[in-house]
């Protein structure tokens, strides 16, 4: 029978990417045994669930980092910047051997014999011999059963000694890293404890049992006590074996586990009539805390007996993208049919049909957050990605930069953090090698040697604000001017502002950079940037101080399926604003129109707002009515107003992606059905000013 390998590569790659994660932090904290746990874990479970779903390349090249870290846990070898750049480099190997076995390149397998042959160099005493070729016959690799054979409940008796607190140990933190490899039952054994006056707050009268339902399996267990394992008494045993639990198997007996747990012998128990527990502990034969236990471990095998009959339900279910997609599709089109019988409800004036739509209505709404929330992910994980490329530009570029995050709680739809990726990647790139200076220059003008790129993340209404800053030289607006003078790109005459200046950076072809590198310098990359964002309906905007440093903002919408907009009628089409970035409304009177003398700009409170004629930019034929209405809206920082024949009000915006055949495809987002099935264009603010601005500079026709 075949193997379903899918679940052993899906969870590889998570525990590949949580790898990098620990090994960048173990990095600036290279004594903190936990991380240095955490590492060898990783590599044990990749090494034993590979060999037992047949990666034997994987399993067998893991197995090296795994003994390192097994060394180092023990203290045998430090953690150094060699081992980190070679384990990084084995977490990047195991991950090209998976893409490979996933139809992808086949991956280097002299890299693979280089970082076997690094890794064993730094076990003392080691010759380093080379890897086996792949005609012999290699070394057996024991499969980890505990990878694989689902949750199994231990009992964990744990009993410090007195002297435990000297040591600087405190018992309680063990029993709560315990707790966090699943579910636990704690019992306190206090059957050592001596009366009040006696008591000594410096020693540990207290002893523990524990029951542990787990996945980790009994090692990781024992490296929670690995550090203290000559500090006190520990048993670790598997309690619900199928022998002990088989349906047909009667639950053992209070005074039978009592026995088996050697707190009572057999014949003092025969000596015992019912009620057992009581009697027990009346007669001074067993504490009540061991009874107690006694009961619990009872109880959690009935549970495990009764798991067997009924499959245990996933806290969480792994669902595949295409099918979270469909759904949001369906529900999509339910809110669509929604208003249809809304509008239908009202128009036939049936209060029953009203009311039936109304509870339609809520019932879909709520269907829509759910989906929606389903499909919210935080966006830290991006954040933790760019970690590896920051250290590893740093270390190309002769950098000293640091990385810091805010915001990595901030959840966004899974798919436009799909596609901010790139984008990111660009942005980040981009300052480190423009922005932030080398070391001696920052401390030639009086800067600390290491720069920092920071990564912030914040809603905003219906939007999610991305923050890329760096405390480099800052971009210098008159060198923007006179480079894009030189490239064409903008007359020599064009007075721009400073933030329109740095807005250059963004045109196909546009770099400062003096020579090219691999990093960057061929004008690339920010103009991929904006088409990136403009694709994902956001706007990017650029602020920066010479001399100090420069700040990308992102402003992205929180979801790409649902909206909120603002619906608007010109001559007899129905068009759609995106209600977020909408401001107010105005009139605009024929004499209004009149008194600016052909300048497309009102007055609003003092304020001069310039305005797009949409009649004329979507060359609607019909005659405008009187007073027509002005959406104000702020289009990437600034304020803006599209012309309207008509406001009709809020609607929830359900998108639908355009075909190639219309006329202004790039001025539109989407499309959305209505209530009574008319098609509404959605409209994209920052390309219809991006356009409309090209045309008044080159008099064309954008």
């Amino acid at each position: 029978m075949e193997i379903d390998t899918s679940a052993f590569t899906e969870e590889a790659y998570e525990l590949l990417s949580e790898l990098e994660d620990s090994l960048l932090v173990l990095e600036e904290n290279p004594q903190d045994m936990e991380l240095i746990g955490r590492v060898f874990r990783a590599m044990h479970t990749i090494k034993g669930s590979g060999a037992m779903f047949g990666f034997d390349e994987v399993a067998e090249f893991t197995h090296d980092v795994e003994t390192v870290f097994d060394k180092a846990r023990e203290g045998a070898i430090p953690v150094t910047k060699e081992l980190i750049d070679l384990t990084l480099a084995a977490r990047d190997q195991i991950r090209a051997i998976l893409d490979e076995a996933g139809g992808g390149a086949p991956s280097d397998k002299q890299n693979a014999q280089r970082i076997i042959l690094g890794l064993r160099a730094l076990i003392p005493g080691n010759t380093a011999r080379a890897p086996q070729p792949a005609n012999e016959e290699p070394e057996p690799i024991e499969a980890s059963s505990e990878s694989a054979a689902g949750k199994h409940t231990y009992r964990v008796r744990f009993k410090p000694d007195a002297n435990i607190f000297m040591s600087g140990t405190n018992p309680l933190l063990l029993i709560e890293e315990l707790i966090e490899l699943g579910s636990c039952k704690v019992v306190g054994i206090t059957d050592a404890l001596p009366p009040l006056s006696e008591i000594n707050p410096e020693q540990c009268h207290t002893s523990w049992e524990i029951f542990l339902t787990t996945d980790q399996g009994e090692s990781a267990i024992q490296d929670v006590f690995i550090f203290v394992e000559d500090e006190c008494e520990l048993n670790i045993r598997r309690i619900d074996r199928d022998e002990d639990v088989d349906d047909q198997a009667q639950i053992k007996r209070l005074g039978d586990l009592l026995v088996e747990r050697g707190d009572i012998d057999k014949q003092t128990l025969e000596s015992i009539t019912d009620p057992l527990g009581d009697r027990l502990v009346k007669a001074g034969l067993v504490s009540k805390g061991k009874v107690d236990a006694a009961l619990i471990e009872q109880q959690v095998v009935k549970e495990k007996q009764q798991t067997n009959k009924v499959q245990e339900q996933a806290a969480s279910v792994r669902v595949p993208s295409d099918k979270l997609d469909q759904l949001v599709d369906l529900v999509g089109e339910l809110v669509t049919v929604q208003a249809r019988l809304n509008q239908t409800a009202h128009s036939h004036g049936d209060h029953d049909l009203q009311l039936i739509a109304e509870e339609v209505e809520r019932l879909t709404a709520e269907l829509r957050d759910n989906t929606m929330s389903i499909r919210m992910l935080a966006i830290g994980t991006t954040f933790n990605k760019f970690k590896r490329l920051v250290r590893d530009l740093s270390k190309e570029l002769g950098k000293q930069i640091e990385l810091t995050t805010a915001g990595a709680e901030t959840e966004l739809d899974k798919n436009v953090i799909d596609q901010l990726n790139d984008p990111l990647v660009h942005i980040i790139r981009n300052s480190i090698d423009h922005g932030v200076e080398s070391p001696q220059q920052r401390q030639a003008v009086g800067k600390p040697a290491a720069g920092t790129v920071h990564l912030s993340a914040e809603h905003s209404g219906a939007n999610v604000l991305i923050r890329i800053t760096d405390d480099g030289a800052g971009l210098d607006p008159k060198k923007l001017r006179t480079k894009a003078v030189e490239k064409g790109q903008l007359p020599a005459d064009n007075e721009l502002t400073d933030k329109e200046a740095y807005q250059l950076i963004f045109g196909a072809g546009f770099s400062t950079a003096a020579k090219i590198t691999n990093v960057s310098g061929r004008g690339v990359g920010m103009d991929v940037v904006r088409k990136s964002i403009d694709s994902l309906r956001g706007s990017v905007e650029v602020d920066s101080t010479l001399g100090q440093g420069t700040s990308i903002t992102l402003k992205l919408p929180l979801t790409l399926a649902i909206i909120e907009g603002l619906l608007v009628q010109i001559h007899d089409e129905y068009f759609v604003l995106p209600l977020a970035a909408v401001e107010e409304c105005v009139e605009l009177t024929r004499t209004d129109v009149a008194n600016t003398h052909g300048r497309q700009v009102i007055n609003v409170r003092g304020h001069i707002v310039p305005y797009i004629r949409l009649r004329d930019r979507f060359e609607i034929s019909g005659p405008a009515p009187d007073v027509e209405q002005i959406v104000i809206s702020e289009v990437e920082g600034q304020q803006m107003g599209f012309v309207v024949d008509h406001v009709i009000g809020q609607h929830q915006t359900v998108i639908k992606s355009l075909g190639k055949g219309f006329k202004h495809p790039d001025e539109f987002s989407g499309a959305t059905i209505l209530g009574n099935g008319t098609v509404a264009l959605i409209i994209d603010l920052s390309k219809i000013v991006r356009l409309a601005e090209q045309h008044e500079m080159t008099g064309t026709n954008g």
